[in-house]
């Protein structure tokens, strides 16, 4: 965990603190809170791991790329690398009292499946609130990952007995919690979309997905749908009618939200001046910038600046 020299967010990179060379951990978020100073704790962090959390009871507010998700009971919350989080928090400020499992992996970690392509991704879901069937379900699968790797971590001895050859059962079982990974994400790839949008199968997935991917690399120089359609080989018109049949908003809505959210984070987390920030993201006017800003999120950058601080 290291300061990335930015006012108040924290960089933290995957480091397994059992010394396992594996791209997995499981863990409490009480052995998680234990783990964190407290002031760290209270800060938004930035993960270049993924993160799952399975939220088995207590209550607390997750926030993350400012926007708040209540936990509690069948919260499944999903961080991505790049997100920006604040570990849930009770009504005092201070880290939740929650009953929760986490897995921390690194995205070369699953096993590369092509029904978990578009859980791992950058724009799936983050909050589901599971009903108890599904709770149980995942809860299932949580568990038994949780058991391999106190097996591996050396916390039990495994059923059947290990063999002689050390090295190989730890082979095996890092084997094992990759294959149970995936299973769990295939299970999270078939969860409902909270937002009610449709499923990866469905028209108009392919088009979308290749226009985001497209969008994370490029948004902070072109908003313009006309440059990501010729990028891509498809017409600015299909684009965007893929993008209002899967989320409901326009390609350019989209490129739009993409550029507010960046503009958020460096307004909230840096000490960059409001006129460098808007042109970082390809406003050479600062005064283009503001009423660009404002519309998308209501608020002057100024504003929101204090608000967040």
């Amino acid at each position: 965990m290291v300061e990335n020299g930015q006012r108040d967010v924290i960089d933290i990179a995957y480091d397994n603190p059992d010394r396992l060379h594996t791209g997995v951990e499981v863990l409490t978020f009480d052995v998680l809170k234990r783990r964190l100073k407290s002031s760290v704790a209270r800060r938004p962090s930035r993960l270049d791991f993924h993160q799952i959390m399975l939220v088995r009871g207590g209550e607390g507010t997750a926030m993350v790329d400012f926007v708040t998700y209540p936990c509690a009971r069948g919260t499944l919350l999903h961080l991505r690398p790049g997100q920006v989080q604040r570990l849930p928090s009770g009504a005092n400020g201070r880290p939740a009292e929650l009953d929760a499992v986490l897995l921390l992996f690194t995205a070369d970690f699953p096993p590369p499946l092509p029904a978990t392509r578009e859980v791992l991704d950058g724009f799936g879901p983050v909050a589901w609130r599971l009903p108890p069937e599904r709770f149980d379900v995942l809860d299932r699968a949580v568990t038994e990952l949780a058991a391999e790797y106190g097996t591996l971590r050396g916390d039990r001895t495994p059923d059947p007995p290990a063999p002689a050859d050390t090295d190989v059962d730890v082979e095996l079982t890092g084997a094992l919690l990759r294959q149970l990974l995936g299973a769990l994400l295939i299970r999270m790839a078939r969860l409902p979309d909270p937002a009610g949008l449709p499923g990866p199968a469905a028209p108009g997935v392919e088009v979308y997905l290749a226009f985001r991917r497209e969008l994370e690399h490029s948004f902070a120089t072109t908003r313009s749908v006309a440059d990501y359609a010729a990028h891509l080989g498809y017409s600015a018109r299909t684009l965007t009618r893929a993008c209002l049949t899967v989320t409901g908003r326009s390609a350019k809505q989209l490129a739009d939200a993409r550029v507010a959210l960046q503009a958020q984070r460096l307004l909230a987390h840096t000490d960059l001046p409001v006129v460098a920030i808007g042109r970082a993201l390809g406003f050479t006017e600062a005064t283009n910038f503001g009423k660009f800003f404002a519309r998308e999120t209501g608020r002057t950058p100024g504003d929101f600046r204090r608000a967040q601080r």
